[in-house]
């Protein structure tokens, strides 16, 4: 069921440790190395805070309080095995947000991370543009918080754009001061650069990789960290979750170890969810192969509540490979972005008769908001037949260009396009999901123990459209939130109940236990044509410009598709409980496209992202957050069920029945 609500509320043993010594090293992060947990156990674990180590006369309640838990944590660890890990803390993701709050609550436990390919393959080492923030003296928080508030047409929370806006120069300083090396001018002073949608020079940024060099400097920090294990190539599969008092509790997570193709269960006090978006339910994104939207999934089914899933961000600059002179050999995996500071720096948009056509779309031309941009370059292609549009930097002086884009400057080079001489074909891609889990003002959500930050929250902060280079900042302002609270819940969790919980989680089977390789072969191929059906339904139905029409065309299509792909499944041998990475993801993909479906149909307005032509114009009745709460009824499909049936905490029992939600 997806409604409109008003505003968003506040949710509110001893041993060695064995390392093995081969490292996870980080291609493009060349300085780094990671190491790999084999077998782990309390020297790792055990949270003994670092004060213990220094004697004192009187200790506070806070400190023994601490102490207790830390204690407890070290007996878990004696618990655990391959197949069963226990942690204080476990982080979903290795971004910006996860990262960030990682290292903070390291400070008071041990922390899991657990990410699903390379350490650094995550949306943020893929963010070009830098970080907004109100770092120069003729700059205002007002100011920024009107940009952000225009950009998402209005439907912003005022409360947390303000927070956002007011915390976002310290959570930057924090950066800097961990090792994040950012650009200055010639004056000593960081340089700031501007894009589309803000009123100031408020970007922060190094050159053209500003995702990058972010993500090694927490890369570093996280290795430097011995209360910090971290789990590469484990995909996480469903949240652990447990019924209590007509509350749902999150104790852990349950993944796939890709590389032993074991499953392993992660167990924890408080779960951070950062596992970014759901790009690939397009077949044209700018996010890496991970985003298949695997949190949003697992929250969903977990009885989180969604919000604000039709206002999928399109960027309007991404490389057309079919513009360029030179060919690449192979389709990308995802599109290599063309960021927005480019039109920042003066970047001119022309058609291919090399017109320019922006200002007959705005009066703010090149510098309109994302929505705007993408539209107009829409427009253009579907009005002309064209397959790109053009975007010329190469007035501006070249060693300017080179200085402030040599990575795009780079990239297209090596297909035969001097970015000093020619204009860039660029179209629209899937970019960011401006929606995902409801969080409160310290991210939690209305499950208990489980927190979000970064793309896969709704916070309230983008709207129905996000301002350009406030995603960073979101998910570092959100990540700092997060950590006081999910220590003091820490420090009070029984963590005595959480062996008695291990047990009764079924364990999902992996395939090669029950099906043949023949059998596991043609699965894969099926669900790899599913994928791609899906993704064309998305794009050709559910795309920068929508009907009602064509919205339900798409609910009735993708419904039919994966009863088509899930009777295959489970023909073929399939069980419920049977887990394998591509079609685990091909659940989540069907998941989260049906959320963006069900939202976009729920609003029947155009405003932001979301512009349907039976609706073409906003509506102030209508300004209130899509939110899609737990249903009493659930669905039947796989992809919308969890895998484990809930658990109560009050007897043996188990249900999987949905409840009725309110937000609190």
């Amino acid at each position: 069921m997806a409604n409109l609500t008003n505003g968003f509320a506040s949710l509110h043993c001893a041993g060695a440790m064995h390392v093995d010594k081969g490292h996870m090293q980080a291609s493009g992060l060349p300085f780094l190395s990671f190491r790999r947990c084999a077998q782990l156990d309390i020297s790792r674990l055990g949270s003994v805070p670092r004060f213990m180590g220094a004697t004192s006369a009187t200790v506070s309640q806070h400190h023994v309080r601490q102490r207790i838990s830390a204690i407890r944590a070290s007996t878990l660890s004696c618990l655990q095995d391959d197949a069963t890990k226990f942690f204080d803390f476990v982080v979903i993701g290795s971004g910006v947000a996860g990262l960030r709050y990682a290292l903070e609550v390291s400070k008071h436990g041990s922390v899991a991370i657990i990410t699903k390919a390379e350490p650094h393959e995550s949306n943020t080492n893929y963010a070009q543009g830098g970080v907004s923030a109100v770092l120069c003296p003729s700059d205002s928080v007002e100011s920024h918080m009107k940009d952000t508030i225009v950009a998402g047409a209005y439907l912003c929370d005022e409360e947390i754009v303000r927070v956002v806006c007011t915390e976002g120069p310290e959570r930057v300083k924090e950066l800097i001061a961990m090792g994040a090396s950012f650009d200055h001018g010639e004056d000593g002073r960081l340089h700031l650069a501007r894009e589309g949608g803000h009123s100031h020079n408020r970007i922060v940024h190094s050159a053209d990789m500003t995702g990058r060099e972010i993500e090694r400097a927490l890369l570093q920090a996280v290795h430097n960290d011995d209360n910090i294990s971290l789990f590469g190539h484990h995909f996480a599969i469903d949240l652990l979750t447990c019924q209590k008092n007509g509350e749902i509790y999150c104790y852990g997570v349950d993944s796939i170890d890709i590389e032993t193709q074991k499953v392993v269960r992660f167990i924890s006090k408080v779960t951070l969810l950062a596992s970014g978006g759901a790009g690939h339910i397009y077949p044209t994104t700018t996010n890496p192969p991970v985003a298949t939207g695997d949190g949003i999934a697992m929250c969903h089914r977990a009885q989180a509540v969604i919000s604000n899933m039709e206002f999928v961000q399109f960027h309007p600059t991404a490389l057309s490979d079919e513009g360029l002179p030179i060919k690449p050999k192979t389709r990308r995996e995802n599109a290599f972005l063309i960021t927005e500071a480019v039109r920042g720096d003066g970047g001119i948009l022309y058609n291919q008769s090399m017109e320019r056509f922006m200002p007959m779309y705005d009066d703010r031309s090149e510098l309109a908001p994302r929505d705007v941009v993408a539209r107009s370059i829409d427009d253009q292609l579907k009005k002309r037949g064209e397959k790109y549009v053009l975007l010329d930097i190469s007035h501006r002086p070249r060693d300017k260009v080179l200085a402030h884009f040599p990575n795009i400057a780079a990239e297209c080079l090596r297909y035969g396009l001097d970015i000093t001489r020619q204009p860039i074909p660029v179209v629209p891609a899937a970019h960011y999901m401006c929606g995902g889990v409801r969080a409160g003002l310290q991210g939690e959500t209305n499950v208990k123990g489980l927190y979000v930050a970064g793309e896969v929250a709704c916070t309230g902060l983008h709207g129905a459209n996000r301002l350009a280079s406030n995603s960073l900042l979101e998910a570092l302002v959100f990540a700092r939130r997060a950590v006081q609270p999910s220590i003091d819940l820490m420090v009070d969790a029984d963590g005595d109940a959480r062996p008695s919980l291990v047990a009764r989680w079924a364990r999902p089977t992996l395939p090669r236990s029950v099906l043949g390789d023949s059998v596991l072969s043609d699965i894969v191929g099926r669900t790899r044509q599913a994928r791609m059906e899906l993704q064309s339904v998305m794009w050709e139905y559910v795309g920068i410009v929508r009907s009602t029409g064509r919205l339900k065309q798409a609910e009735w299509r993708i419904g039919d598709l994966e009863s088509e792909w899930e009777e295959f499944l489970f023909r073929r041998g399939w069980k419920p409980t049977t887990v394998g990475v591509e079609v685990c993801e091909m659940r989540n993909l069907f998941c989260c496209a049906k959320l963006v479906v069900r939202s976009a149909l729920a609003r029947r307005e155009s405003r932001g992202l979301h512009f349907t032509e039976d609706f073409p114009y906003l509506e102030e009745s209508r300004r209130k957050p899509t939110v899609i709460f737990p249903a009493a009824v659930q669905e039947l499909t796989w992809s919308s069920k969890p895998l484990q049936r809930q658990l109560q905490a009050d007897d043996n029992a188990c249900s999987s029945s949905g409840w009725a939600l309110g937000i609190r």
